[in-house]
């Protein structure tokens, strides 16, 4: 296409789960459950459906560009100042907000090799230079980050826990690397699967960002259901908050995902019953795994990286037959991989199911 910036040409797009839908015609099937996209499996939180139909007939308004009573309401949640919230239509916004009001043309972003793929994509599309580090056992390796930083270096991303292998880099971790980072550089620490994590040593990210160019970004679309309305946030001193804000979109968080995000920060019962299935299922399917003799990777969130012992992307085709939609890592560079979304009890055994079927 003559028209187009010539590195867009050359940029591999993101590639979403299938939806049900989509299979549901391809397969000419009545049954599909997806498993590809770490969603809630429980659906959205009831107080925040209750609020978006409250809301409905607000509609020929435009939001409140602002989000006041939103960024009052996370504020409230997580003892923090309104000042200190950005919103953002999804994490994947927030990434792009961060490299417009940050990273200059000639300035460079660091990542891992295997993460979320917008941190890349975007940056790409920006025309922005990224460099990814291998991760170490699947984790994160922050002394080889650490070394490849540099006077370009103006962003790191990290994912934590990672997307898409489930692990996490600790306290210990994060500290030891923030006490080396230049004052010049901005660590980004992304935190869509926080709310389930249940190990001891995770990192209080939130204490970090008072004194330090430290952004963390934390999502609606997993534990609170609300992936199809779009809401995110990102958390930083004022100073950085103000700079984003600048590169925001005006009316980038629409009224009903406002008004669902600040009921569904009320839904405790509901956040518990997501994390108490994730963290049962998560234990079947690791039993399951380990009595069919599949390797997988140990994991923090509400999702698990499987060893296909053979061509991910042929398995997922497979299943697919079977109404079964879970995550082909091929995109990812992970060739052999595929992650399944930890669902309600009758998708998990289905998904065994298949697999024994296809195995």
């Amino acid at each position: 296409m003559a028209l187009a910036r010539k590195h867009i040409l050359k940029i591999d797009p993101y590639e979403a789960g299938k939806p049900i839908e989509e299979i549901k015609r391809q397969m000419g099937l009545k049954e599909v459950i997806k498993l590809a996209s770490n969603e809630n499996p429980l659906g959205p939180s009831p107080k925040a459906i209750e609020a978006i139909k409250k809301n409905l007939s607000t509609l020929n308004r435009y939001p409140d560009s602002n989000g006041f009573y939103l960024k009052r309401k996370i504020a409230k949640c997580l003892n923090l100042e309104p000042s200190n919230i950005v919103l953002g239509n999804g994490s994947d916004e927030l990434i792009d907000i961060i490299i417009k009001a940050f990273v200059e043309e000639d300035e460079q972003i660091i990542t891992a090799d295997f993460t979320f793929l917008e941190y890349r994509i975007i940056s790409h599309v920006k025309n922005r230079t990224v460099i990814t580090v291998p991760l170490k056992y699947f984790k994160y390796d922050l002394e080889a980050i650490r070394k490849r930083i540099d006077k370009k270096t103006k962003v790191v991303f990290i994912a934590n826990p990672n997307n898409p292998t489930g692990t996490y880099v600790t306290r210990r971790e994060i500290g030891e690397f923030l006490s080396g980072l230049p004052e010049d550089v901005l660590l980004v620490l992304d935190e869509a699967y926080g709310t389930f994590i249940d190990v001891n040593d995770f990192p209080s990210s939130l204490q970090l960002i008072r004194n330090n160019n430290v952004v963390v970004l934390r999502t609606f679309s997993k534990a609170y259901g609300l992936a199809g309305i779009r809401v995110g946030f990102a958390a930083a001193k004022p100073e950085l908050a103000a700079c984003m804000e600048i590169a925001r979109q005006p009316f980038n968080v629409n009224s009903l995902a406002q008004a669902a995000a600040i009921a569904a920060l009320d839904d405790k019962k509901f956040l518990k019953k997501t994390r108490q299935v994730v963290l049962e299922g998560k234990k079947y399917l690791y039993d399951a795994l380990a009595g069919m003799g599949i390797a997988f990777v140990p994991s923090v969130s509400n999702f698990i990286l499987i060893d296909a012992g053979r061509d991910g992307s042929v398995v997922f085709k497979e299943m697919l037959k079977f109404g079964v939609i879970v995550r082909d890592m091929k995109q990812y560079g992970l060739k052999n991989y595929i992650r399944v979304t930890i669902g309600t009890k009758k998708e998990n055994e289905r998904f065994i199911k298949v697999l024994k079927k296809i195995s």
